[in-house]
């Protein structure tokens, strides 16, 4: 997919590039390892993720004979692959109002993740609706609005300061009479230490249920591609104020830390829904695992 290669050119230049260095028609020596897993942690897969890698490596190399390291490059990609799995749908089917919270801290795209998500369902026929949950900043709300217009989706909001938790319960109300079949939530951003956020989420989930009983359908964890493995932590934070269900990848076409997507599996156990591969409404893209791993040995 075109949009995949080109989205994460600068971690395949990166990542490939390093590889073609040392992955050449020489025989494979015991340096090959700790080169080979030096790539990996500086692409940002993490320790354990690369560890792991590594491992899987010898068996294949054990296990099918591979001397060479021009076989070894096909193995390593047959490995990387093994590591993702497709997304499954998200819950947001089979009842007339569904209720996707997206958390993540400022600056991770959190606000335009949420209105090119909207995008996508909307054109995909569905009825959505926004809420500007994020009342503390009012460029969240404003920005929100904007993207919304943008989007062709309505977005409902309240005052700067005024109380989140009373805004999305005014928002699933309004949906909810409305017609609207999907209801996406942005949240506050602020430091994932911060332990005020946690009853706040807490107190938005519950004021939802009260309009529809078994809300929040999914929570979707927004992480900043560029931050690399930072976003692993700020995402075992936000695991423990809420349950996450899904993660959205942002701003991988400005980062070569693109290796990062296979920590979320090893080491979160979440599965990445959505990847922002551009600035444009129609980049935020469904996660494939078949076009993410090609895309970054494919230099065409």
């Amino acid at each position: 997919m075109s949009i995949f290669r080109s989205g994460l050119s600068k971690t395949r230049q990166s990542f490939l590039g390093r590889l073609s260095q040392m992955l050449g028609n020489t025989e494979i020596d015991d340096d090959t390892w700790g080169d080979i897993e030096a790539v990996l942690i500086q692409a940002d897969l993490g320790v354990a993720t690369a560890h792991r890698v590594i491992e899987d490596l010898k068996t294949r190399v054990k296990r099918d004979g591979i001397i060479r390291q021009e076989e070894l490059h096909l193995a390593l990609k047959d490995s990387l692959r093994s590591l993702l799995s497709a997304p499954p749908p998200m819950n947001i089917s089979g009842r007339p109002l569904s209720i996707i919270l997206i958390v993540g801290v400022n600056g991770s795209g959190k606000t335009t993740s949420i209105a090119k998500l909207a995008h996508r369902l909307n054109n995909a026929g569905r009825r959505v609706i926004l809420a500007a949950g994020d009342t503390f900043r009012a460029a969240a709300i404003e920005q929100l609005q904007t993207w919304g217009e943008r989007a062709g989706v309505p977005v409902i909001a309240g005052k700067q300061g005024s109380d989140p938790a009373a805004l999305v319960y005014d928002a699933a109300s309004a949906a909810k009479a409305r017609g609207n079949d999907i209801l996406i939530i942005d949240t506050a951003g602020r430091l994932h230490t911060n332990f005020n956020l946690m009853e706040e989420l807490a107190k938005i989930k519950s004021v939802s249920q009260k309009v529809i009983p078994d809300a929040p359908h999914e929570v979707l964890l927004v992480l900043d591609g560029t931050t690399g493995q930072n976003a692993l932590q700020q995402a075992q934070k936000f695991r423990e104020m809420v349950d996450v269900t899904g993660v959205i990848v942002t701003k991988l076409d400005g980062t070569a830390k693109g290796g990062m997507v296979f920590s979320i599996f090893n080491d979160l156990k979440l599965p990445v829904h959505y990847v922002g591969l551009g600035e444009g409404i129609n980049d935020l893209v469904l996660f494939s695992p078949e076009h993410f791993v090609n895309s970054l040995f494919d230099e065409n």
